[in-house]
C-alpha cells in the first residue's frame, strides 16, 4: 500500500506522514520545489508514473486573518488549482481512495454553534477569509462529484483550528495561536510590559493539536465504506474533526501568557477585526463513528511552545 501525502512539509501533511511511517508503511512525497501542485502537467506525469495506491491531499496555500486580507486571489487561485489538479489525476491514475484535508472556514459566518456538516451552503461565509473558504468547499465538492460519476471514494474532512509542531509563527502569515505563542515569547524574553492583541478578545475558537488531527485523518481513511457512507451523504460527505470545546481569545492569550512565563498587561486593539464569533465544530458524526480528541489545550500548547522553542534556538 504506497501512499503519496501531498503537503508533508507543512503541519498536518508532516504530522500524517509520521503516523503513515510508524506505521511501517510505503510513503510517497515531494517537495514544491520537485512538483508544483498548481502545475496541471506535472501533477498528471508524477502521478502516472508512480501510480500510488491511496492520496492525502494536506497540501494548500494557508493563512491567517492578515495574510487572507492580503492575498485574496493567490488563496482562492492556488487551491483551486492543487485540489483540481491533484483529485482529477488522481483518478486519471486510477487513485480510488483519497482523502481531502478541508477546514472550518467553509461554514456560513453566523451558522448555528456547533457547526454541523449539514450547515455548509446555508449562509455567507466570513469576508476575511472568504476566497480560501470558496476553494475548500470546492474541493469537497470535487471529491463527491468523482464518487458520484466515477464511483471513487474520496473523502473529506474538516479540521478545527490546528496547533502544534510543524505550525507557522510568522508574525504576517501565521495563525492566531502560533501568532500569539510568538508574541507573548518574545515579550517575555525583552521583559515588554504589554502585548497587543488583535480584535476584542471575546470571539471563541476551538483548537485541535495536529498529532491528533493526523489520527483523525487516518482513522476515517481506514474505515471501510460501509461505515463511511452509513454516516454520511453523497453530497454531504465531509467529516468534522474537532476537540468539541472552545475558549475566548481572552482565555486563549491569557493561557499563552502563562506557558511562556508573560506576566505583564493584555491589551486588546478593538480597532482590528475579530472574525467569525464563535467556530465550534459539532464531533458528533467522528464520535459516532469512534473517535475523539485526546490532547488538552494546555498540554498542547505547552508542547507546541517547547518544540517552538527548539526552532527559535535554531535560529
Amino acid at each position: 500500500m504506497k501512499t503519496y501525502v501531498a503537503g508533508h512539509r507543512g503541519m498536518v501533511g508532516g504530522a500524517i506522514l509520521r503516523k503513515l511511517e510508524a506505521r511501517g508503511l510505503e510513503t510517497l512525497t515531494r517537495t514544491h520545489a520537485e512538483l508544483d501542485l498548481t502545475d496541471q502537467a506535472a501533477v498528471r506525469d508524477f502521478l502516472q508514473a508512480e501510480k500510488p495506491d491511496q492520496v492525502i491531499l494536506a497540501a494548500a496555500r494557508v493563512g491567517g486573518i492578515m495574510a487572507n486580507n492580503t492575498y485574496p486571489a493567490d488563496f482562492i487561485y492556488d487551491n483551486l488549482m492543487i485540489e483540481a489538479n491533484v483529485i482529477h489525476q488522481a483518478f486519471q491514475a486510477g487513485v480510488r481512495k483519497l482523502l481531502f484535508l478541508g477546514s472550518s472556514c467553509i461554514y456560513p459566518r453566523l451558522a448555528e454553534q456547533p457547526m454541523r456538516e449539514d450547515a455548509l451552503l446555508t449562509g455567507p461565509l466570513e469576508p476575511t477569509n472568504e476566497p480560501y473558504a470558496i476553494a475548500k468547499i470546492a474541493g469537497i465538492k470535487l471529491c463527491e462529484s468523482y464518487n458520484r460519476q466515477h464511483g471513487t471514494d474520496y473523502r473529506s474532512v474538516m479540521p478545527t483550528n490546528l496547533y502544534g509542531p510543524g505550525d507557522n509563527f510568522h508574525p504576517e502569515t501565521s495563525h492566531v495561536l502560533p501568532a500569539l505563542i510568538r508574541r507573548f515569547h518574545e515579550a517575555a524574553r525583552d521583559g515588554s510590559e504589554e502585548v497587543v492583541v488583535w480584535g476584542s478578545g471575546t470571539p471563541m475558537r476551538e483548537f485541535l493539536h495536529v498529532d491528533d488531527m493526523a489520527e483523525a485523518s487516518l482513522f476515517v481513511m481506514d474505515l471501510d465504506r460501509e461505515t463511511y457512507l452509513r454516516e454520511t451523504e453523497p453530497m454531504q460527505s465531509h467529516i468534522n474533526v474537532g476537540s468539541g470545546t472552545d475558549v475566548t481569545i481572552r482565555d486563549l492569550a491569557e493561557t499563552v501568557a502563562r506557558v511562556t512565563g508573560f506576566r505583564g498587561r493584555i491589551r486588546f486593539d478593538t480597532s482590528k477585526p475579530d472574525g467569525t464569533p464563535r467556530k465550534l465544530m459539532d464531533v458528533s458524526r467522528l464520535a459516532r463513528l469512534g473517535w475523539r480528541a485526546r490532547t488538552g489545550l494546555e498540554e498542547g500548547i505547552r508542547e507546541t511552545y517547547a518544540w517552538y522553542l527548539t526552532q527559535a534556538d535554531r535560529g
